[in-house]
């Protein structure tokens, strides 16, 4: 989903449900994120890991969700750390939380400081040649804002080697040396039986001991639930804040969030042997009445979702009923197979449920041949979207690209941020 939300403005003086309804009108789909429901998952994965702090990954728009209305929800929560993956995600989200720490996992180059500064950010650093340049900026404008340093113990995408870590170990111990976190990431945290996760554990915490004053983080959402010794000073959920299952190998434990509407653009019948969609790859096996819903794959519910006469789709609950899509799924359409149905229980103009009303975004991950955070990150950009909850009123509200403005300024005057609180130990 797109950023940068335009509110959408009535005509007129109508009720505050009436000009709901008439600004939905505009929209094929309605996409409502319950921030309530993020502040309780959060709630509950920061009970989880006490007396770790329980910060907020909220990366790719809050993996789809709204950074800037989750980063409101739960800085007004509690939540005093969060990581995004750019400095222009960070730009963003300290628009919506002046006070709460921010890391950068996207890392550290050259000419970038003077953007971390303006913002007060923390580069998230995994390469020496990273903390050269960082080292640089900061002796050359007196900046102290912090940073964090990530150690590879496994997963062999980003950050320092076990013998660059050990290495600069005497830097730590010298003092005044600007690290305020040391973290890795776990490979393998939903398996709670992978030899890989007693592996990491055993690389990160021998070598995070060294790193003398520095908090340690190391548990994403899975890991949270992997036990006390995974859990160190910080823990970093991401996907669990949104609803995706973070123990998959048992029940979920998080709310829904994310609650998906669609609306059906026309009622029609066919004859038995008639098929439906491109290529012809699904008939009818009776006389059969279908609705056309008014998303695609274009919206993010994916073409792999589709039926054919030998492979049962995804389903769409219509009317309170779970009804099988019929057909390929196109760019913008659905044909939903409402045969079943009473007459008139479903009309031209009705709202559909895509994602809500016991569909999970675990369960259309597994129509799409996906994870759960594909699902959230991939929902579209022509949906209106509404937040509930959070103590916060949203206004109706719909993305749009984000303009030339939001690119990055020319390089801004350093300011000293106020000192950080400190994270539990």
């Amino acid at each position: 989903m797109a950023s940068a939300p335009k509110t959408i403005t009535s005509p007129g003086p109508l009720s505050a449900e009436a000009n709901q309804a008439a600004a939905l009108a505009a929209f094929g789909g309605v996409l409502t994120v319950d921030l309530d429901a993020i502040i309780a998952n959060w709630r509950k994965l920061e009970k989880t890991a006490v007396p770790a702090e329980c910060s907020a990954v909220i990366k790719a728009d809050a993996y789809g969700c709204g950074a800037e209305q989750v980063s409101r929800a739960l800085s007004k929560a509690g939540c005093k750390t969060f990581f995004v993956a750019t400095i222009e995600e960070a730009r963003k989200v300290r628009a919506a939380v002046p006070e709460p720490t921010i890391y950068v996992l996207g890392g550290y180059f050259q000419n970038t400081g003077e953007h971390y500064a303006k913002i007060n950010c923390r580069p998230v650093i995994g390469d020496l040649n990273e903390l050269a340049e960082w080292d640089v900026f900061c002796r050359r404008t007196g900046w102290n804002g912090g940073a964090a340093i990530h150690i590879d113990t496994g997963m062999n995408r980003l950050g320092l080697t076990l013998s660059e870590a050990q290495a600069i170990i005497p830097r730590i111990n010298a003092g005044d040396h600007g690290i305020t976190l040391v973290m890795s990431h776990l490979v393998a945290a939903e398996q709670l039986n992978s030899p890989i996760n007693a592996r990491q554990l055993a690389a990160f915490r021998s070598i995070a001991s060294e790193f003398s004053g520095v908090p340690a983080a190391l548990a994403n959402s899975s890991g949270i639930f992997l036990g006390a010794p995974f859990q160190f000073d910080l823990v970093r959920p991401g996907a669990a804040l949104y609803g995706v299952n973070p123990t998959p190998e048992a029940d979920n434990p998080m709310q829904q969030v994310v609650d998906l509407k669609a609306r059906i653009v026309q009622i029609r019948s066919i004859d038995r042997g008639e098929t439906v969609g491109y290529g012809g790859t699904w008939s009818a096996r009776r006389p059969t009445k279908l609705a056309i819903i008014a998303v695609g794959y274009a919206d993010g519910y994916f073409r792999a979702a589709s039926s054919n006469d030998g492979t049962r789709g995804a389903e769409i609950i219509v009317a309170g009923k779970r009804c099988p899509v019929a057909g390929r799924i196109s760019m913008d359409l659905i044909a939903v197979d409402i045969t079943d149905l009473p007459p008139n229980a479903a009309r031209r103009g009705h709202m559909v449920t895509l994602l809500g009303e016991g569909i999970t975004v675990d369960e259309l991950a597994h129509h799409f041949g996906t994870i759960g955070y594909e699902v959230l990150t991939s929902l579209g950009r022509r949906y209106a979207r509404l937040y509930k909850g959070g103590n916060v009123e949203e206004p109706l509200a719909r993305p749009e690209p984000a303009s030339s403005a939001g690119q990055s300024p020319s390089s801004p005057p350093i300011e000293q941020p106020a000192a950080s609180p400190p994270l539990s130990s």
